[in-house]
């Protein structure tokens, strides 16, 4: 085997904790932060899950305690001050403290030393699919290639690994397989929701115009999502009606996504599904919840080219909106169907070269060999 690439960190001390309350409050997780920031000031909040990160790297020498010594007390406060019991994995890295923690009991900490033998042997035995980035259907092609634990993708040549995985994901499995990961603990409170609205200029009646109002308002919550690094796992869609009554419907995602074309096809079946086809609709609002950061997601291998092709659209338009304005292109997902008329996703897809000015942005969107048309054709869109 060779010599460990982590031996070559800076040392740090990360925490990831989950509290195991009887009844789950707002209240009461604001407080058990608080007992996490009276030991470091630098947590990081998930309530998605009632977690935080920790970093305990500078409050060891402030409470002159190892990391195990460190952890036992806050578990100790967090129980004394507010009869809550909790479980922790700690490592020298974000993804070693989460993998160490979703390995622990309740009432239990699981602590991995800086030190490159320790780590490999927390590491190597354990499956592909307890890496972090690894779900089920990655780790069953892995599998086909004889890749069945974080040690055989620790030793597999990246190369190759970037021919099953791709360049980015390989990278990234390459190096938390060995115990590379520099990113840090960002201290903050997390956001729970983002959302985006759109009043109309009058009641309005037209389901076709509900329907591209609502996948604009997708385009505008992935945008966002993607470039603050957050996932959603749920959406609602809150309809306000002429007479100012609202009805809100919300569904679970299949899986945590900012990619615009899952939101839609969810938001779709949220304004289908309240069959507005006589109502007087004044607002729609539609909400993403349960962000968590973007590092938690499980993107699932696909052989659908389609699915790529998306995601690369996707993100030369987030591109093209960051440089000129929101909204100077749409993605497909945020076009009416049967604007296009090959069926296909344009492999070189750019976005626009110039800004144009405003009276002409609709123009260019709906034009028959814009990208964005081009695309709107894709049957899951």
């Amino acid at each position: 085997m060779t010599a460990n690439p982590a031996s070559r960190r800076r040392a740090r001390a990360i925490l990831r904790i989950h509290f195991h309350p009887a009844e789950r409050s707002e209240e009461l997780y604001g407080h058990l932060l608080t007992v996490l920031d009276g030991i470091s000031s630098r947590v990081e909040p998930l309530p998605a899950d009632l977690s935080a990160y920790v970093d305990l790297t500078g409050a060891l020498t402030y409470w002159g305690r190892d990391v195990e010594g460190l952890v036992a007390v806050l578990r100790l406060r967090l129980l004394a001050l507010h009869g809550v019991p909790s479980s922790a994995g700690a490592g020298p890295t974000r993804s070693i403290a989460a993998m160490a923690a979703d390995v622990t009991p309740p009432g239990a900490a699981t602590v991995v030393c800086d030190d490159p033998y320790e780590i490999a042997a927390f590491l190597r035995t354990k499956s592909a699919a307890a890496l972090p980035g690894i779900g089920p259907k990655t780790a069953r092609t892995l599998a086909r290639y004889g890749v069945t634990t974080v040690g055989d993708i620790a030793d597999t040549p990246l190369h190759t690994l970037q021919r099953i995985l791709g360049t980015t994901a390989a990278r990234q499995a390459h190096d938390l397989a060995h115990g590379i990961d520099e990113r840090p603990v960002v201290p903050g409170a997390a956001r729970k929701t983002t959302s985006a609205s759109h009043r109309f200029d009058r009641d309005e009646l037209d389901p076709e115009r509900h329907h591209r109002t609502v996948l604009r308002l997708v385009q505008e919550l992935g945008n966002r999502l993607r470039t603050s690094g957050e996932i959603a796992q749920a959406l609602t869609l809150t309809v306000t009606y002429a007479d100012r009554t609202q009805t809100t419907r919300s569904r679970t995602l299949a899986e945590l996504t900012a990619h615009s074309p899952a939101l839609a096809a969810t938001a779709r079946e949220l304004l289908t599904g309240l069959g507005l086809q006589r109502a007087r609709v004044r607002t729609l609002a539609l909400r993403a919840e349960r962000l968590r950061p973007a590092e938690d997601t499980v993107h699932q291998l696909t052989f659908d080219e389609r699915d790529d092709k998306l995601r690369r659209l996707e993100t030369a338009l987030d591109k093209a909106a960051t440089r000129y304005r929101p909204g100077i292109a749409g993605a497909a997902s945020a076009f009416p169907l049967g604007c296009g008329t090959n069926g296909s996703v344009p492999s070189n897809v750019r976005p626009h070269e110039h800004p144009q000015p405003p009276g002409r942005a609709r123009e260019a969107n709906y034009s028959p060999h814009s990208p964005a048309t081009q695309a709107s054709e894709d049957p899951r869109l």
